[in-house]
Parts: structure tokens; sequence; C-alpha cells
């Protein structure tokens, strides 16, 4: 760091205590008697006017108030900036003594001599003139002295922002970052830790290049968050720095000064708050603050900021309290690269005083909303005119090759991203599903958001839905069956279908789509039908069902609506799929009371567990079931 000194006098500064004034008191080895008292912050300097006189306007303006005395005359200096350091060094620049300045005090020492007004108008040479020649020669010019000197900034803001320092300083470290990019060797720390890392993970040269482009991040993060924030805006303005490593810079500023924060944070707060609750709330605010600072900051780019990253200062915004708008900009960067995520991240603790859950669900599904908006289709463009059509028809094969491949990619890029964000929501769901507190709607809101055709499989959906019907086992029975419309039996596998078939909590006419599903594709694959446990063969004769038998057929005056028959298509032809076996656990809903269908006709009791069984003539049924017996008999 660069350093200048002035004056070539010893320090003849001493302490000594006053009898008079009953006070200790700070002055200067003259054999001249002194005649000038000046109080400082509740400090008294024992000094001479003349070499204080000679070089501040200030001194001179307020002995020319004062009246003649023959004691020594009294000088108030209350808000003097600097406090008695800074104006100490004045006063020894006033007596010749030699003075040290640095980037460490050169922002007070320009303060204290701007309040005493050391111009030049007053001595040709003065205090001010030196200063500013060694801030603008110096001081700018190397990078170290101006992040030090910005930084002492924040503890005189208006006197530095008046006099131009915090903009001057700004300006030039903006400047550095934007036309050194490379100059890794200006930072210290930097070149530091990178020999570190090189020693300890060897020389990748790819990743010593990206580390060596945000050598500037680690620097600047030591400024505090007012003038971090105008720096990075400077820095962003100019449009050069790339945006990933924007978003590596306010990483590394906030794992610097945003504290880690847990879920109990808010209930240490609470407890504090009745010992200490101010210094609890101005913490917190200063937290804020600094949080809703740096989302303020972040890029608007894709995967410039890590998805991780981002969710982390959710989880701080809820616990904090940050504003609505700063959430929905976290909640818009994580949701157009959702697939990124992992379900630890999106546990993110629910701060809401109006209900007692653990994690909050109403972000989440605002994540995965904005993810499958970035999906959607543009808006259809307006009609073109005879021109513009002749004119895209002149487009080469070329560039129109080039865009079909570039919308394919892109919609393979769609596809395989709703792939991993379904399985990544079935996940986050087993977990949030422990909460007693979670309600129904929530639960199947965030399941249904995710479109059918992105689940393969429906195991991790159904594993969320059985940790759910354990956690809450006082739902109803129309809750059960709101729960598990949600689920696809057809998508199940054979480890799924056997643990659901021995789930008692489940609604029985699931378990009976299970059973009916289980046996037609082991009829298809040509194998035996596994032997039903005891306890659901005893649940499915007290409703006098027989999965072994066909239900009886329903009188051929019946009337059935199309989308309730069942198609056996896929069994006379083994490599088709089972897709059109339609079942519907809405249909028992549509029963009354009574027993009754809407459509007036009456349904006998012991084929109410069985409604979700499509209708087709008694013959179709006896082919599908007497298949079945002869695999059995055969095997």
């Amino acid at each position: 760091m660069k350093f200048m000194k002035l004056g070539s006098r010893p320090d003849t500064f001493y302490t000594a205590e006053a009898v008079s004034f009953s006070c200790e008191f700070r002055s200067v080895s003259s054999e001249v008697s002194s005649d000038f008292i000046i109080q400082v912050k509740g400090s008294r300097y024992l000094l001479h006017k003349f070499p204080l006189l000679s070089k501040c306007m200030r001194l001179q303006k307020l002995c020319a108030e004062s009246s003649e005395s023959p004691q020594p005359q009294i000088v108030q200096l209350p808000e003097f900036p600097g406090g008695i350091e800074a104006f100490e060094l004045c006063a020894k620049f006033c007596y010749g003594i030699t003075i040290t300045l640095s980037a460490h005090n050169i922002v007070s020492a320009r303060c204290a001599a701007e309040y005493l007004q050391m111009t030049e108008d007053v001595e040709k040479g003065n205090l001010i003139y030196k200063l500013e020649v060694f801030f603008s020669s110096c001081i700018l010019h190397g990078w170290r002295d101006t992040i030090v000197t910005l930084q002492s900034t924040k503890a005189f803001p208006s006197w530095s922002e008046e006099l131009g320092i915090t903009s001057k300083c700004i300006e030039v470290i903006a400047s550095k970052v934007l036309t050194h990019p490379l100059k890794s060797n200006l930072s210290h720390s930097h070149s530091r830790r990178l020999k570190d890392d090189i020693s300890s993970n060897g020389g990748d040269s790819q990743r010593h290049k990206q580390a060596t482009r945000g050598w500037w991040a680690e620097d600047v993060a030591e400024l505090n968050i007012d003038l971090y924030w105008r720096t990075m805006i400077a820095i962003k303005s100019a449009g050069k720095m790339p945006s990933n490593l924007i978003g590596n810079a306010l990483k590394i500023y906030a794992s610097r000064w945003l504290p880690t924060i847990a879920r109990n944070e808010s209930v240490d707060k609470q407890s504090a708050s009745n010992s200490d609750s101010e210094k609890a709330n101005e913490s917190s605010a200063k937290h804020r603050l600094l949080l809703e600072s740096l989302i303020s900051l972040l890029p608007s780019e894709k995967g410039a900021v890590s998805c991780s990253f981002l969710l982390k200062l959710l989880k701080a915004a809820n616990i904090l309290d940050a504003s609505r708008s700063s959430k929905m900009e976290l909640a818009r960067g994580i949701g157009v690269q959702l697939e990124e995520a992992n379900v630890t991240d999106l546990l993110i603790p629910s701060a809401s005083h109006t209900n007692q859950m653990v994690y909050d669900v109403d972000i989440v599904r605002t994540i995965i909303d904005h993810f499958m908006l970035q999906w959607q289709s543009p808006p259809t463009s307006p009609p073109r005119s005879r021109i513009d059509f002749e004119r895209r028809r002149s487009r080469s094969a070329e560039n129109i090759d080039f865009e079909l491949q570039e919308s394919r990619r892109s919609s393979s890029a769609s596809h395989s991203s709703k792939l991993k964000v379904a399985k990544l929501m079935d996940r986050y769901l087993q977990e949030v599903a422990r909460d007693v507190n979670l309600p129904l709607s929530k639960f199947t809101s965030i399941a249904e958001s995710i479109p059918e055709f992105a689940r393969l499989d429906h195991d991790d959906l159904y594993k969320a839905i059985d940790i759910y019907l354990k956690a809450h086992s006082e739902m109803g029975k129309s809750e059960r069956k709101r729960l598990c419309r949600i689920l696809n039996c057809k998508k199940l596998s054979v480890e799924a279908c056997m643990h659901a078939a021995q789930n008692e909590l489940l609604p029985l006419r699931l378990v009976v789509q299970v059973l009916f599903f289980e046996q037609a594709r082991a009829t298809m694959a040509g194998s035996k039908v596994a032997e039903l446990p005891s306890n659901i063969k005893a649940l499915l004769a007290a409703h006098n069902i027989d999965p072994s038998k066909p239900p009886a057929p329903l009188s051929t005056t019946t009337s059935v609506q199309a989308e309730d028959q069942l198609s056996i298509s896929g069994l006379k032809s083994p490599k088709s799929k089972l897709s059109t076996l339609q079942m519907k656990l809405s249909e028992d809903d549509d029963l009354n009371e009574n027993g009754m269908h809407p459509d007036g006709i009456s349904r006998p009791s012991k084929f109410k567990a069985l409604c979700s069984l499509p209708y087709r003539p008694k013959r179709i049924f006896s082919k599908l079931w007497s298949t079945n017996r002869s695999m059995m008999e055969k095997n």
C-alpha cells in the first residue's frame, strides 16, 4: 500500500493533567506558552494560535467572533469529523510535525481538513491540496488502496459524498474490473488463495482461467452492503461483465456477510425479545436489507446463479421476512432451472404466523408455476403480409433446417426437464407429507401441478400418498378418495402393487383397481397370479367381492356411457398397451347415499366396491377371467 509523509519535525505532542481544568489535556512541547484551547469531543488541546490560524480559515473566523481576553481563548469543535485522531493529524501538520497518510486515514484527514477550511486561499500548499494530489495520483492508481479508501468512507458518508471521494472510488474500481479482467495479481488475497488452490487441486487450466476472471470478487466483498451495491451496479451497467461472474461475486459476498440462518433463529429471536428485543430487531433489519439488496443484483439470465444458491437465499428470505417482491424474484429464478434443485434445498421453512406448517409449500407451488410457464408456447404471431410471406419462402433450406433442429432440441430439453422435475416433486412430497398440519389441498395441488406424461411411473407418488395417509390417520373416506385420485394404478410397479394390495389405509376401491390391473398384467405376461394375502381376502369377502370371479353382468337395458366402458383389446393383442383400461375413482362419488347413480339406476350393494370396473357384456369378462384361470391351472 502507498503512503505519504508530510512535515519534518519530530512528534512533540504529549498528554498531561491541567490543575486549573481538573482534567487531562494534550499539548505540544514549546518554549512559548499556550494561548489557545480547543475542545474536540471531550478532549482538550492546549495549543498556539499562530501555527493553527495561519492554515485554518475556520479557526480564524471563530477567534474573530470572540472578545479579547488575557486568558487562553477556548474554541469548541463538537461535530469534528474523524474525532481527535483526525484533529491531531491536522494540528501536527500545522506545526510541521511529521505525519503519515495512507488509504486508512486519508478520508478522515480530508474531511477534517475540509471542516477546518485548510484551503489554498489561506496558504499555498495547504493540507487539502496535498491530500487531493495524493488521492488522485497514488490512492486511485492502486487497487487495494482504492478498496480500503472506499471502505473507510462508511464512517463519513455525507462528507465523503459531498467531497466526491465515494463516487471516484467506485468509478475506479468498476473501471479496473472491466478493463483488467485477467489481472488477478492486482488482488493479493485472490493470488494467495489461487496459489493454495492450484497446489492442492493441480493446474486445471480451465478452472484456473475461470477463477482468474473473477479475481476482483473477494476484495469487493469487503465493502459494506451500501457501497457494494453501488459498485456492483456500476460494474453491471457497463454490460461487459459475464452474468456468471456477477453471480459468483454475489455468492462470495453472501457467504461472507449473510449468517447461516436456521429455522430455530426465529425461535431464538422470540426468546431474546424479552431481554434484548431492540438489538435482535436491529440485527434482523440489517440482514434483511443485505439480503434484499443482493436479490436486486441477481442476473436475470438462466444459469448465472446456481439453483442451490437461490434456494438458500429463499430460505433466508422466509426467515428474515423479506418483501414479497424479493421472494417472487427468487421464485422466478429458481423456477427456470428447477430441474437442478434437490429435495433438501426445497424444504423451505415456513415463517407464517397464521398456520403451523413446517414447510412453505405455497412458495414451492409458485416455483413450479414459473417452471411450467417457461415451456409454454409463445403467442400466435400476427398475420404476415404477402411480401413477408414471399421473403420467408426465399430463405435458404439450411436456415430452415437449422431452425427445425433448434426447435427439436428445445422440445427435447423441455421434456427431459419435466421428467426430472416430476421425480423431484414426488420425492419432495414424501418429505412434506410427514407434516401433520399440511392440508390435503396443498398436497394435491403440488401433485397435480405435474403433467401426467412427466411421471413415467407412480411409485414415488404412491409412497408420498402412503406417508401422508399414515401422518393423517384421522382423514375421512371422501378425503382419502380425493387423495388417491391422483394415483394411476397402471403406472405402479409390481412391488408397489403388492404393497398397495396390503395397504389397509387405501380406499377399498383403489385396492380392487390395483388387484385388477395386476391380474390383467399377469395374464398378458403369461405368468401365475400371485396369491392374495389372507387379510386382503378377508376384506374382500366382507364386501362380497371375489377377484377370481367376474362380476355379474348388469341388465342389457342399462345404458352406459362410452367413456365408462372397458376395452380389453389389450388382452387380445399382448403387444398393445392397457391404455384403454379406464378406471375412475370418481364414479364412487357419483353415488348418493341410497346407492343411486345420477342416471336413476340402482346399483346392488355388492357392486359398489367394484363401481370403478367399467361395464361390458358378460362374454368379455368371461373371456378375461377364464384366461386367468386357465393360466393358473397350467402353472
